[in-house]
């Protein structure tokens, strides 16, 4: 069984999970890294929650406010070794059931074409491909998506 708490982007383990993750996409973004890293800062993130399997930090996601209507879900991970067993669904309805008590209607996100796994979950997750928006409107590996809560 998977423990989940909410937290903010200064938990240790947060930060450290976020490393792992910063340590995948820089091998899976290849020459675009630093273009998607500038957009990754946590010091911005209020609201994180992390999943605890046997009492270690294995999964994390974030949302942040994007406009008066939806946040954008952020910082998506879970070990590799933790993966399969359904931990980053119950983080992200988490995510999700945090973003409607805050009075939001739905959640956005962006993630890359070559995080292939990933995209099969939003899928998965009931998420909707959207126009790329901001920053992300004209990268090619980019791909984003909305789920109205």
């Amino acid at each position: 069984m998977i423990k989940l708490i909410r937290t903010n982007s200064e938990n240790k383990d947060f930060i450290n999970l976020v490393k792992d993750l910063d340590a995948y996409l820089k091998i899976t973004d290849e020459d675009e890294h630093d273009f998607y890293n500038q957009f990754n800062n946590i010091d911005v993130i209020k609201h994180v929650v992390i999943g605890y399997y046997e009492d270690k930090p294995i999964g994390c996601g974030a949302i942040k406010n994007f406009n008066e209507d939806s946040v954008e879900v952020k910082r998506m991970f879970v070990s590799p070794k933790a993966r399969g067993k359904g931990f980053a669904q119950q983080i992200l309805l988490e995510l999700e059931h945090w973003a409607k008590e805050l009075g939001y209607a739905s959640c956005i996100l962006e993630t890359g074409k070559r995080q292939v796994e990933a995209v099969q979950f939003y899928h998965k997750s009931k998420y909707q491909v959207i126009p790329n928006y901001g920053q992300y409107k004209h990268m090619e590996n980019s791909i984003c998506f909305k789920k109205v809560l």
